[in-house]
């Protein structure tokens, strides 16, 4: 009993990891399943919902270089950075950790597993074990309305002329936007192609099951497509009104085959053609596209989401932090990142370091990103259980 409640446990934790915690979270499935003596078949299964890890380039790509740095980044020392480990931490480890530590002169010390929970006890014990980790912008503004738990980004430090304002917070800086979006299945809608919200509501000409995030599991349903699909323009589209979004859900409620809580299901569920449409994370479409399914993405209308560096209060090493976030988020190491992996760039100037047909998949494209909105996480952060308070009760009627 004990074993199986530590196990569902671990699942739900996995299910509010945002999509760069893929290759942490299967690390960390396959130690869980070994721990608790499941078997070939229980490893399987759980593996499955898993679904597919985020599509990494398969080759080594040219990646810009980096010959120098401001003198302002440079001293010495040490940082703790806290990532997500696996292949994305080692593609991080390509496009800034290494260059970084050679041109800075400072020590790059990494660890995995940054967790906002346990922020909090070491900011309130007053024993730091990082200086700098990657969190979801809405998971720093939560914790922060429990205390002083951030340091202030040092935005002396940083280029601001090239970062739009959207990505910058007074206590975290964000790093690596991904599109929250549509894709559907290119062999069942072959002629016309869904252009938008509105397509994916119309189940007359675009017919079929979808999938769409649930609003359990550590997650929120997609309020900003509903509002968008009947007619909310996207510069308009917060404040939500939660009333109307939700009225416009229970339209498409019909045929929403699953309302998912890990971001693997919905690729997952298109690669097996269990639907024929979903919502999903661009990172996870690119990693089906790359062993060959049918599945096309829908930028426009998607939704653009970050995660962000954010510093601990009390880091010993708040300086040396403060000069890491402002390296990464340069033109360069931005633009070596989405190389690597196929997620967008929060420096305006890194598309200049990228090849066109790379920049055909990067949610962040000039050409792309003025399809997209913004998310808001600190609406979210002010609304999210006035939201999440009625979804169980919405989803039975």
């Amino acid at each position: 009993m004990h074993d199986n409640r530590k196990l569902l446990e671990f699942l739900f934790e996995i299910s509010r990891q945002s999509p760069h915690a893929a290759e942490y979270t299967r690390r960390n499935f396959m130690r869980m399943t070994a721990r608790l003596g499941l078997g070939a078949a229980a490893a399987t299964g759980f593996g499955r919902m898993l679904g597919p890890s985020l599509a990494l380039a398969a080759d080594a790509p040219a990646l810009p270089e980096i010959k120098s740095i401001p003198d302002k980044l440079k001293g010495s020392g040490v940082v703790r950075v806290c990532s997500y480990g696996g292949a994305f931490q080692e593609a991080q480890r390509k496009a800034y950790f290494e260059p970084f530590e050679r041109l800075s002169g400072i020590k790059v010390v990494e660890s995995q597993g940054p967790d906002p929970v346990k922020v909090k006890a070491m900011v309130d014990t007053k024993n730091i074990e990082y200086d700098v980790g990657e969190f979801d912008r809405a998971s720093v503004i939560n914790l922060g309305k429990k205390g002083d738990y951030w340091e202030e980004i040092d935005y002396g430090l940083v280029d601001t002329a090239n970062i739009d304002k959207e990505f910058q917070y007074k206590y975290a800086l964000d790093m690596l936007p991904y599109a929250q979006t549509y894709a559907w299945r290119t062999d069942v809608f072959k002629d016309a192609k869904p252009n938008g919200w509105a397509d994916f509501w119309d189940t007359k000409k675009f017919p079929g099951p979808r999938t769409m995030p649930s609003g359990s599991g550590g997650l929120t349903p997609f309020l900003e497509a509903a509002a968008i699909a009947t007619g909310t323009p996207m510069d308009k589209v917060y404040p939500l009104d939660i009333d109307k979004s939700y009225d416009a859900l229970a339209k498409i409620k019909p045929v929403v085959v699953k309302w998912w809580e890990a971001g693997a299901v919905p690729a997952q569920m298109l690669n097996d053609k269990e639907a024929v449409m979903g919502v999903a994370w661009n990172g996870r479409i690119a990693a089906i596209q790359a062993n060959g399914a049918p599945v096309e993405v829908g930028w426009r209308q998607g939704a653009l989401r970050t995660d962000a560096w954010a510093v601990p209060k009390g880091a010993p090493n708040r300086e040396n932090a403060m000069k890491f976030t402002a390296f990464i988020t340069l033109p360069a190491p931005q633009a070596r990142l989405s190389m690597l992996i196929p997620y967008g760039f929060v420096n305006n100037a890194a598309a200049e370091l990228l090849p066109a047909d790379r920049l055909k998949v990067l949610p962040t494209a000039p050409a792309i990103k003025k399809e997209m909105f913004i998310y808001s996480s600190e609406w979210w952060a002010d609304n999210r259980d006035k939201v999440l308070e009625r979804w169980s009760a919405w989803l039975l009627q």
